[in-house]
């Protein structure tokens, strides 16, 4: 049952992967309610040999009963291995639990294997083993390529920037020069190799180590930017951070904050995972704000329409 409908998923986008040339994508996710994972494939440039399956286990409720939960999971497996002909060790497995702050980014292990894979003609590391993510997350495929489009002759700014994938992409697009800014240095040397791996070297392109909330407000008046990503979490709490931040309760602090460093004819694009996230349109109502999410959700995150809200933002 499982495997029928893996292959139902591959023949719906089989077309249109390959049309756009997308290699990595999401193929399942928690479609039936026996099998509560999503299943996502990343491919290299030779995909015919260079493919890897990453697994997530949503955490079943009290109620289920454990055993059945993981017969179900050793099903699921042995259908994907043989669906996309994977093998054991191009297929990684793990479990997703309620997260908070930057619990999605602590590490499970300390492999350090990397992988290239594709995307966009773009090439970027990933690593399945040593964290609950990858390094690339697929549901922005279209916001990066938006911002690519946007970035030519632009100054770009990449707030929590994560492993840099949308520095990448406005790189690539053109921009002037680049900032990235994240809080972890694991990160921000990650986000430097992507770079360096596309050929993105040089004083035009700036990695900063900082507290993104800190930055804004020592930056004021002192930087302009023509182009921002502002990709926080939904919630944060660090040894290196005094207070919480939440981006329901501060999100309007925070873009008022960000657009102090826009161009006049600047363009933020903002963007959350918080599902029942509400922008505070009254608060920001000085503001030209359009809500881009439906246009930035890829065809392989149809089934998960509130994997991300996504806005275009524009100064008074």
């Amino acid at each position: 049952m499982f495997a029928n409908r893996l292959n139902k998923n591959l023949k719906h986008l089989s077309r249109w992967l390959k049309r756009e040339h997308i290699h990595c994508y999401r193929l399942y996710d928690a479609d039936m309610p026996e099998y509560a994972i999503a299943v996502d494939v990343y491919e290299g440039s030779d995909y015919a040999k260079q493919r890897w399956v990453h697994v997530q286990e949503y955490e079943a409720p009290g109620s289920v009963d454990n055993e059945k939960a993981k017969q179900r999971l050793n099903d699921a497996l042995t259908a994907i291995r043989h669906v996309l002909a994977v093998k054991d060790q191009q297929l990684f497995v793990k479990t997703r639990r309620r997260q908070k702050g930057r619990g999605q980014y602590e590490k499970l292990s300390t492999s350090k294997h990397f992988h290239q894979v594709i995307e966009g003609g773009i090439r970027f590391l990933v690593n399945f083993e040593d964290y609950l993510d990858t390094g690339l997350f697929l549901d922005h495929r279209i916001t990066r390529n938006f911002v690519a489009k946007l970035a030519h002759g632009k100054r770009f700014l990449n707030l929590f920037s994560y492993t840099g994938s949308a520095t990448v992409y406005a790189a690539s697009g053109g921009a002037s020069l680049t900032t990235t800014v994240d809080m972890s240095k694991t990160y921000l040397a990650w986000a430097k190799r992507n770079m360096a791996l596309n050929g993105f070297e040089g004083k035009e392109h700036e990695f900063v180590q900082a507290n993104c909330l800190e930055w804004l407000d020592k930056m004021a008046g002192k930087r302009r930017y023509d182009l921002i990503f502002l990709d926080p979490p939904s919630f944060s709490t660090s040894k290196r951070m005094d207070t919480t931040f939440d981006v329901q309760r501060d999100h309007v602090a925070l873009i008022e904050n960000t657009a102090r460093l826009l161009s006049s004819d600047g363009i933020l694009i903002f963007s959350n995972n918080l599902r029942r996230f509400r922008m505070d349109r009254e608060s920001l109502s000085g503001f030209t704000i359009k809500d881009i999410t439906k246009a930035t959700l890829p065809k392989d995150f149809e089934r998960n329409s509130k994997i991300h809200n996504c806005w275009e933002i524009r100064r008074p």
